[in-house]
């Protein structure tokens, strides 16, 4: 089985509801590492010295692509992998709003910046995601992680950053399609 672009941008029913596992309890008044990840525009981006009011920081597990089949053949049974397109349209479409309340829009995977690059471009993305496709910042920062299909995944979560340290935290984040809505109240009520 292989994905239409439909199941990447539509979540099936009955997903699995992540749980906080704790994997995150650590990241809030964190400071971000100064790790410079490429990013999907042809910058070296360092989420600790990078300049704007807020940003906005979401991490995913990985994109799929229309003909290409899931990672793993039961990948929609594990909490919180699947959602990541539909995450990603949603920071799409709520862009402009994320902008106004004041912080600049990252997505962040592990997958390499080629693998994002289709993304950015299939759905007309107005930001950059950022590749940690070598797992320092990961490691480093102590992301929460999973393992399928043989790579090292991100746990969905999403982080504001003003000054390079961490403002707020949604971990676990579920319903992704959803979420960005989410970080968009906190910015307005947060301001």
């Amino acid at each position: 089985m292989s994905y239409s672009e439909r199941d990447l941008t539509t979540l099936p029913a009955n997903l699995p509801v992540p749980v906080d596992d704790g994997a995150a309890a650590h990241m809030l008044g964190s400071r971000a590492p100064d790790i410079a990840l490429s990013a999907t525009d042809g910058r070296k981006i360092s989420l600790a010295t990078y300049q704007a009011p807020r940003i906005v920081v979401y991490a995913y597990p990985r994109t799929g692509r229309p003909g290409e089949a899931p990672l793993v053949e039961d990948w929609d049974a594990i909490p919180g992998a699947r959602g990541c397109t539909p995450e990603t349209c949603g920071f799409r479409d709520h862009h402009a709003e994320l902008v106004a309340a004041g912080a600049e829009v990252f997505g962040l995977s592990t997958q390499d910046t080629a693998y994002q690059r289709e993304l950015v471009t299939r759905l007309h993305l107005p930001f950059p995601i950022l590749s940690d496709a070598d797992l320092e910042l990961t490691r480093a920062w102590r992301l929460p992680t999973f393992e399928a299909g043989g790579q090292t995944l991100l746990k969905r979560l999403t982080l504001v950053l003003r000054d390079g340290r961490v403002e707020h935290v949604w971990y676990p984040v579920f319903p992704p399609d959803r979420h960005a809505e989410e970080v968009l109240d906190w910015l307005r009520s947060n301001r």
